[in-house]
This record gives structure tokens, sequence and C-alpha cells, in this order.
């Protein structure tokens, strides 16, 4: 069936650890210093027919366009439970996710989960319907959620401390490390099975 939009929303948080008080849009765009295919200094620029500032080469004039990273991830299921992670690495070192990561040039956003999930919980999932979307808006990030059917066993990776099976019920909801990944489960628990289409949500940072 195809896939429709459904319930746009906008939650003014932050789906990952803020910069210091006082720090302006800087996750809008990467620092840069120096171009990579002639080493000369970049500046910032607007270039005629565009409308946002790019970092263009002093020297060979190359733009360099950053644009939103994409991250993909999975909420594998088996017998009525769903798989976490706990993770091993910062940020949110400790606390509980789906498994995700970003994606990899060459693959699809459902060949990036399925490696995720291998990746970080050494088990391999039958990918089904994306059924979340999340814009981290001052991150530069987009979050796509996948079902997922988990086909056997599972162990930590080397990116999780432990990994584990949760009913609804058992869900650490407290100490789940991103609001992207909440939003993403209980979205989830909400449709029951059912593909509902795509979910969207948005997360920006709180205006001071």
């Amino acid at each position: 069936m195809p896939v429709s939009i459904q319930n746009p929303v906008s939650e003014r948080k932050w789906g990952f650890d803020p910069p210091p008080s006082g720090t302006k849009s800087s996750l809008r765009h990467h620092k840069m210093k120096y171009c990579s295919f002639c080493a000369q200094t970049v500046s910032r620029k607007t270039l005629d027919g565009d409308t946002h500032q790019r970092w263009v080469c002093d020297g060979c004039g190359h733009i360099h366009y950053q644009n939103p990273l994409i991250v993909v991830g999975c909420v594998p299921e088996k017998d009525g439970k769903i798989l976490l992670c706990k993770r091993a690495i910062e940020p949110r070192y400790g606390y509980w996710t789906v498994p995700a990561g970003f994606m990899e040039l060459g693959e699809s956003q459902a060949q990036g989960a399925a490696r995720e999930t291998l990746e970080e919980a050494c088990a391999e999932v039958q990918i089904g319907h994306m059924f979340a979307s999340v814009d981290v808006v001052d991150a530069g990030q987009v979050h796509l959620f996948f079902t997922a059917k988990l086909l056997g066993d599972f162990a930590p990776g080397d990116e999780s401390l432990e990994v584990e099976m949760f009913s609804e019920d058992e869900i650490p909801w407290d100490d789940i490390a991103f609001h992207s990944g909440r939003y993403a489960l209980k979205k989830y628990f909400e449709d029951e099975g059912e593909n509902n289409g795509v979910h969207i949500h948005e997360l920006r940072r709180a205006k001071s």
C-alpha cells in the first residue's frame, strides 16, 4: 500500500544534547576552514541565484554544499516484544535506544536500518514498512524508522552494553536515549501492528 503522511506535529525540545548556553544555530552548518579539493581557505558566501550561504573555496571556487544527514533505524519485534539496545557510546551512554544510525553510501534506507541492527545487536531482521519520520532540525538530521521482524538470536554489539526484549509495559521510558526514538516507540505501539502511514514529527531547539 502507498505510504501516506499524517499527524504533522512540532515539539520544541532537543532530540540530542544541546550546544552551550548562548549558542545560536551553530548546528545549522558545519564549520570549515579549508577546501577538501585544493586545501585553500573557504569563506561563507551567498552566490547569485542561491538563497543560502555556502562554504566557497577562495582558491578554486568549489562550492561545499552541506545538507541534512539521514539516520535510519527499526523496531525489531518477536512474540509481542521489541528489541532495545543500551548504548555503550556517547552521546547518551547507558541509555536505551532502538537500533539506528547514519546511512552509508551505496545502501537503501531499509538496508541501512538492517545493517545498524546487525552492528548494534548482532541480530538479523526482516524490514517492514516505514512508520515514522522525525526532523531534528537544529542537528541537521532526518530520522527514519521502520517496523521489523527479529529473525533469530541477538547479543550486544560493539556499540551496546546490553540488548534486551521488552513488552510495551516494560519499556524504560525515562531512560530512552533520544526524543526521536521515544516518539517512534510511542507511534509504533499506537499503530498496533497496522500500517497507518508515516507519522511526521519535528524537533527544534527551544527559543530562549
